[in-house]
């Protein structure tokens, strides 16, 4: 592993408290009884989510320490488990274009679409590990719509549209950053600019619609 990158695994952790603040109020604070429209779907959702958090965390860990061949049976395992975490963004789609606010269909298909093209083509690049690293974080990126997007409006109480303009901020910093930590140490750093120009085309359609 890419020496500026050996503690990716330990940063990807951070997915853990941001999720859980994301979805505090609408979903962890149901616990046990889920009341508010908490379907089943949901729960295989957050379930197929949550397993593929640990394994962007798990896996960076395992190339720092060295375990190439777990990374690699764990990484074809994700050939499965990643089309069921794209399935599982199909029940809620189904319910917001069957609600009173279709428009936010938007969210879970554009997160879709997204986690496809960054997966597929770490994948496509397995074997180059510069580009299959960048793309495994432009997938990681994505995690960061649905808990920033809640964390703003239910935690800090700002509006949805603040929230969402905000975020891509952040999400800029932080791939700009990766684009000079590259130059710096003379990296491949062209997967950053397709994921940028992604959230960028993300950030246009998203004030399109809102």
């Amino acid at each position: 592993m890419e020496k500026a990158y050996k503690n990716l695994g330990y940063i990807f952790i951070l997915l853990i408290p941001l999720t859980f603040l994301g979805f505090l109020k609408t979903y962890f604070n149901q616990i046990p009884t889920f009341k508010e429209n908490i379907t089943p779907y949901i729960h295989i959702h957050a379930i197929i989510a949550s397993i593929w958090i640990l394994v962007l965390i798990t896996q960076p860990l395992l190339i720092r320490n060295r375990k190439n061949k777990l990374h690699k049976k764990i990484g074809k395992i994700s050939y499965v488990l990643f089309p069921l975490l794209i399935l599982s963004f199909i029940p809620q789609m189904i319910r917001i274009i069957n609600s009173d606010t279709p428009h936010f269909l938007f969210f879970p298909l554009a997160d879709s679409i997204s986690l496809t093209i960054f997966y597929s083509l770490a994948i496509y690049y397995r074997k180059t590990l510069s580009k299959h690293m960048r793309y495994m974080i432009g997938t990681a990126i994505v995690f960061l719509g649905p808990t920033i997007g809640r964390i703003g409006p239910l935690i800090l109480g700002l509006s949805e549209n603040v929230t969402q303009n905000l975020q891509y901020g952040l999400i800029y910093l932080i791939l700009m950053g990766l684009i000079v930590l590259d130059r710096k140490n003379g990296k491949d750093y062209k997967p950053y600019l397709l994921i940028i120009t992604i959230w960028i085309i993300h950030q246009i359609i998203f004030n399109m619609i809102f």
